[in-house]
């Protein structure tokens, strides 16, 4: 069953800007200020506006260096599987483990060294993606706009 905070944007209420923030830590902090003060946060909205996307380069990928990305891969999965497969087995669990680390360490190397060949040298670099925003809205449901508005103003100029 769908929890009533969870309404698609669809089909959701109108929403009023209750303030407008640089950054992602300042809506945290007008949420948390609401909340502190037992303002049903569940009708608010916390929205970026000016996304965009942005890659940071971390490296230059190299064949040895995707061999080593993929053999530390294959050797968190290969541990994992061990301590599964050694909680199952009525053997000792160590011989378990250490096949299951090896052989994840070797299929994680082969594969790395694989998806790194099948770039074509297109993608010789690394890197990390994510959004950013211009500014966020905190958003309230106009229903309970009022009620979040003098909330805030009793908790103080900056919440």
């Amino acid at each position: 069953m769908s929890h009533p905070a969870a309404v698609p944007p669809a089909t959701a209420t109108h929403f009023r800007v209750l303030r407008t923030v640089p950054n992602y830590t300042e809506a945290q902090q007008v949420v948390d200020a609401l909340s502190d003060a037992r303002f049903p946060v569940e009708h608010v909205r916390v929205v970026g506006t000016g996304l965009r996307l942005v890659e940071q380069i971390t490296g230059r990928m190299t064949y040895g260096r995707a061999a080593v990305l993929g053999a530390g891969t294959g050797a968190w999965l290969g541990l994992f599987l061990g301590l599964l497969l050694g909680i199952l087995t009525l053997i000792g669990w160590w011989p378990v483990l250490m096949w299951t680390l090896v052989l994840g360490v070797i299929w994680g190397l082969v594969l790395g060294l694989v998806a790194h060949a099948a770039t074509g040298g297109r993608r010789d670099f690394s890197s990390v993606q994510g959004l950013e925003a211009d500014a966020y809205d905190v958003l309230v449901d106009a229903d309970h706009f009022d009620a979040a508005t003098t909330t805030l103003n009793s908790k103080g100029p900056n919440p």
